[in-house]
């Protein structure tokens, strides 16, 4: 049975002074070199480096024996975007990933020798980054929106964040990306899908994972 192994890192933990970008391949370094703002691209510096170092902990392998290789649904392979994945040795790592970024911190999900066809997504969001004016009417379904109103005004706030997070998650998995309107995934309650828990989140932060 395919158990994904979830981590959460902190970024500003792998950007030190003697870290080797170059292990990033080609793609992610020209698409770092596009950040007109410094920190947004020490961050994504930061969150492919986890990347790969969890993998290589995933697969108990140093990680310079790691090849980036992402993969787009619709791009195709050799992207800066896309599934994550990575070549050992010459030949596609066994396994299936998934990475998600927010506040500081990245959000990773990994699983060793998945069965074929197997697609994993996690998503990580702040709760203060979903509170706008509209965002019910372009993100929820009509059901979503009446278990929101059913739930304390208090909570409605970090529950809009969840149910963002797991729409986020499903479509990461499914490859669909926000190309599908939210608005008509209903995610309260698929098989396959669930809040993350066990990472020890921070308190203004949320996540959820898809495996299917």
């Amino acid at each position: 049975m395919d158990s994904p192994i979830v981590e959460l890192w902190k970024l500003d933990d792998l950007l030190v002074p003697d870290i080797r970008v170059e292990t990033l391949g080609r793609p992610a370094l020209d698409r770092a070199g596009k950040f007109d703002n410094p920190a947004d691209r020490d961050e994504f510096i930061a969150g492919r480096l986890a990347l790969l170092r969890f993998a290589a902990s995933l697969l108990e392998v140093d990680s310079a024996r790691l090849v980036p290789d992402y993969r787009c649904p619709q791009c195709g392979p050799g992207q800066d975007h896309g599934r994550p994945g990575f070549m050992l040795d010459g030949v596609p790592a066994p396994l299936a990933l998934s990475a998600s970024r927010a506040s500081g911190w990245v959000l990773l999900a990994g699983v060793v020798h998945p069965t074929d066809g197997l697609r994993l997504g996690v998503d990580l969001e702040s709760v203060d980054g979903v509170g706008f004016g509209g965002f019910d009417d372009v993100a929820l379904t009509s059901n979503e929106q009446r278990f929101l109103a059913s739930v304390p005004e208090s909570e409605q706030t970090r529950q809009r964040a969840r149910l963002w997070a797991r729409k986020e998650a499903w479509l990461k998995m499914t490859g669909e990306g926000l190309r599908n309107n939210p608005a008509e995934l209903e995610v309260l309650d698929l098989p396959g899908l669930r809040d993350v828990t066990d990472a020890k989140l921070p308190d203004r932060l949320v996540a959820a994972l898809a495996l299917g």
